[in-house]
């Protein structure tokens, strides 16, 4: 096979395959994943791309074994990550839990698509969103990050490797079918303009390093496996050593740090998008293929004069707390619109605290919101 490294210039794909890119331009050099629509794409093209830039590809049995497969690619110094939907997604979690235990850097995408269960394969859906933030057991933090368009899918990817190095996290990009099918220019950039985040190595000696002991970020250095240096990994609560401690003490101590690397660092992390808050009486705050149909209606609602402004979650976990407890205080209501049945808006709720009321635009999956359904529900939050 011909080799070749990442693709520079403009390129007419979908947000599937630009995850892919996304991925290689990130550094990505080993993918293990198993087919599901409507993200069998993602491997695909990382079946055929990989090869060309001296990475592996691996399909594996189930989805249990490639979220594994990546945490052991991650531990042995390369960049790693998988793609899938719906029930794959839910057999990942545990993996994803191991994950997050072992501070292990990787990213996971989810192309979502309509369930319970198999659900629509082949339809789109937003109903993974709650599962993301807590589909694993125990307290934890995770990030993910929601892409509305092919460009942004190859963006996200990148920016999801850069916080995964940089937080030992794996990291979500929860993109949805629309976004995942839907085929528009996606531009490249050579790869020296493309700011990536290295993997944080040990300063100390192999005899005086442990692997879990954090810097003053709450982040430990990682060494590579075969770099001589010693550690242990395991999924019980452990030590700065990785070894066992069964003490109710070293739980409190490792599961705060594990919450707090990413709560204290949430103004680096969270990214959102605001347009004409200041001076809005109606905000609608959405995210991924619905924020694209909630702007056609924003602009609709603001030609019959309602003042109505635009808040894009583009990071939704860790979720924007402090930013939608400011706006609550200065307008009259949130509309939500989600393809499912409440769940984002669930948060926008919490957070507003009652100070504004919280109106969610409800759609099962399958297909993305018309825009009379989140106007008609403007104009109700104005009444």
């Amino acid at each position: 096979m011909s080799r070749r490294g990442p693709l520079v210039g403009e390129f007419f794909m979908n947000g599937d395959i630009a995850c892919a890119e996304g991925g290689i331009s990130a550094g990505c050099r080993f993918f293990a994943g198993y087919p599901i629509t409507p993200a069998t794409e993602v491997a695909e093209r990382m079946s055929s791309r990989l090869p060309e830039v001296g990475g592996i590809y691996i399909q594996m049995e189930d989805e249990l074994a490639s979220m594994n497969a990546i945490l052991g690619a991650s531990w042995a110094g390369v960049k790693a990550m998988t793609a899938t939907s719906g029930p794959g997604f839910s057999l990942m979690m545990e993996n994803l839990g191991l994950g997050i235990m072992l501070e292990t850097p990787c990213v996971l995408v989810n192309i979502q698509r309509a369930g319970p269960s198999t659900g629509l394969p082949t339809l789109t859906g937003q109903g993974d969103m709650m599962q993301a933030r807590w589909g694993s057991h125990g307290c934890y933090g995770i990030i993910a990050l929601s892409p509305t368009s092919p460009q942004e899918c190859y963006q996200h990817t990148i920016k999801a490797f850069n916080l995964s190095e940089k937080y030992r996290i794996p990291v979500l990009v929860m993109a949805d079918e629309i976004v995942g099918h839907m085929g528009e220019k996606v531009v490249i950039p050579p790869p020296e303009d493309i700011p990536l985040t290295p993997r944080r190595k040990p300063t100390v000696s192999p005899e005086e390093y442990l692997p879990y002991k954090p810097d003053a970020d709450l982040i430990p250095p990682m060494a590579n496996a075969g770099e001589g240096y010693r550690f242990h990994v395991t999924g019980l609560t452990h030590d700065e050593r990785g070894y066992p401690v069964m003490t109710a003490e070293a739980q409190d101590r490792l599961v705060r740090r594990l919450v707090d690397k990413i709560e204290k660092n949430k103004a680096d992390i969270i990214e959102i998008e605001e347009d004409g808050i200041d001076g809005a009486d109606v905000v609608v705050c959405s995210y991924g293929i619905s924020a694209r149909v909630s702007q056609f209606a924003v602009e609709r609602a603001r030609d019959e004069g309602i003042k109505v402004g635009m808040l894009r979650l583009v990071t939704v976990w860790p979720f924007p707390e402090e930013t939608i407890r400011k706006i609550a205080k200065r307008i009259k209501a949130f509309v939500v619109p989600e393809i499912n049945c409440g769940q984002i808006a669930l948060e926008v709720e919490r957070c507003a605290g009652g100070a504004a009321n919280t109106i969610l635009v409800p759609h099962m999956g399958g297909s993305a919101h018309r825009p009379e359904t989140i106007i008609d529900a403007i104009r109700r939050a104005v009444r």
